[in-house]
């Protein structure tokens, strides 16, 4: 048995590095702060879970809770907060770990940040090496979570979001240890969502920040975990992911945190779907920015990764006919048709009753599985478009825009996060505010972020 646990080498690793995140993985860090902070002001206008925010009724605490001027206590805001943050499937996702980090880790570093009165620097440096745990957690067992049915950001999260409040509290690396082998006892989320087209999903990395700030608070109470909680047969890759190679590749993963960062790597969504079908979306308007018009479409097939298939494609039947607007964000031909009958895919496409148009085209609409496609490292897509002239036309994208070979530009997310302040209720100088302090200010004040936001409740 190896002398030092994954965990121990985790926190020792992590630990060394706080504080000392490089100049340009913090500039990403702030860009997916603000990013997140964006879409989950949003979340509480406009999103599914509108009035979610009554789970901290009271207003006492000092975590801010989007969607209200009052605050909660650390584990209740980042509960709520991340629930926002991911209800409109417009958070940002690493692909090749597919993990929404910041849809646990943003509201853990902010409710924590604010709790502890820690400084921004201290929150971003803290988010920023979260990010880096998480993503190594999803690459030392590529898709087993997934395929498993688990959605692999609120399993894995709660040892990330356990890791920030260590982090931000200053806890000892004993302390540390017992907080992440408690998180341990909280990891969940499956996709049986996906069968009633269900809110649950929202709330699953919303969950793991809250899982993983309790874990913490119960280490500090006097509660212990197990050293080994990620090795092992009743270790959590081995139970979670049936992966008994799986700690090994974690720990030569983790053998580069400070060397490698992949961050910066996270892709931003520009859409509000999920971000399997956002490739497919982007080779259709490859066809249809030709001058194809939907009215002369007969049918489309589509080439499905077949990792993704369980998500965006099975039941056909039930993808083709979204039972809510919302499940339509998990159904890659009702967005497709979307994007053909509408000319775009936004918020309204997920707002409105399924049917029309729209629907008449997701019939027609078949998919056969992908293999070798290369995902879940990329997310490719291949169509074919079937004229009612006969002709058929190829589309192919190698990868969705925001990975780690086609970055969004810092302008585009500023842009993007501008806009859905803006629609959250934020007025323009509040806005650009927020933007400011996040993006510009060398120490961001957590504090002044969260009395900025609270200008959009109502």
């Amino acid at each position: 048995m190896t002398a030092v646990s994954l965990t121990e080498d985790l926190i020792s690793r992590a630990r060394a590095l706080h504080g000392a995140v490089p100049d340009d993985v913090m500039t990403s860090a702030r860009l997916h702060l603000l990013d997140a902070l964006g879409v989950g002001a949003l979340g509480a206008r406009r999103g599914p879970l509108k009035g979610f925010s009554r789970l901290a009724a009271g207003g006492q605490g000092p975590s801010s809770v989007l969607g209200t001027s009052g605050g909660a206590p650390a584990p209740v805001a980042a509960l709520v907060n991340g629930a926002y943050i991911h209800s409109l499937e417009y958070d940002d996702t690493h692909v090749a770990s597919v993990m929404h980090g910041s849809a646990t880790l943003a509201p853990a570093a902010l409710a924590v940040a604010q709790e502890t009165g820690a400084d921004g620097a201290a929150m971003l440096s803290a988010y920023a090496l979260a990010w880096e745990v998480l993503i190594r957690m999803g690459q030392a067992s590529p898709g087993t979570l997934q395929a498993r049915g688990f959605q692999t950001t609120s399993t894995a999260g709660p040892f990330a979001a356990a890791l920030v409040s260590t982090l931000l509290h200053g806890d000892d690396p004993e302390l540390a240890l017992h907080a992440l082998g408690i998180a341990g006892s909280q990891p969940g989320g499956t996709f049986a969502f996906l069968d009633e087209g269900s809110t649950v999903k929202a709330g699953q990395p919303a969950w793991a920040a809250h899982s993983g700030i309790w874990a913490a608070e119960m280490a500090r109470a006097g509660m212990t975990g197990p050293s080994r909680v990620l090795e092992g047969e009743r270790g959590f890759f081995q139970l979670y992911a049936d992966d008994a190679g799986a700690p090994d590749r974690l720990r030569d993963e983790l053998a580069t945190l400070g060397e490698r960062w992949h961050l910066p790597d996270a892709a931003f969504k520009l859409i509000p779907c999920c971000h399997f079908i956002h490739p497919f979306v982007e080779a259709l308007g490859l066809v249809l920015d030709d001058g194809i018009e939907a009215g002369q479409i007969a049918r489309i097939h589509c080439h499905v990764p077949r990792g993704a298939v369980p998500v965006i494609a099975e039941p056909w039947a039930d993808r083709q006919t979204p039972r809510t607007p919302h499940d339509g964000r998990w159904s890659l031909p009702y967005v497709l048709a979307g994007r053909a009958v509408d000319g775009r895919v936004d918020l309204d496409l997920f707002d409105t009753p399924v049917g029309g148009d729209r629907l008449d085209l997701s019939r027609r609409i078949s998919y056969e599985v992908w293999e070798d496609s290369g995902f879940p490292a990329r997310f490719p897509a291949r169509v074919e478009v079937t004229l009612t002239d006969g002709r058929v036309i190829e589309s192919s994208v190698d990868d969705v825009i925001g990975g780690a070979g086609r970055p969004v530009e810092a302008t585009a997310v500023r842009a993007k996060a501008r806009a859905n302040l803006l629609a959250a209720g934020l007025d323009e100088d509040a806005a650009a505010r927020l933007e400011r302090e996040l993006i510009d200010e060398p120490t961001p004040r957590p504090g002044l972020v969260g009395e900025i936001l609270a200008g959009a409740a109502g």
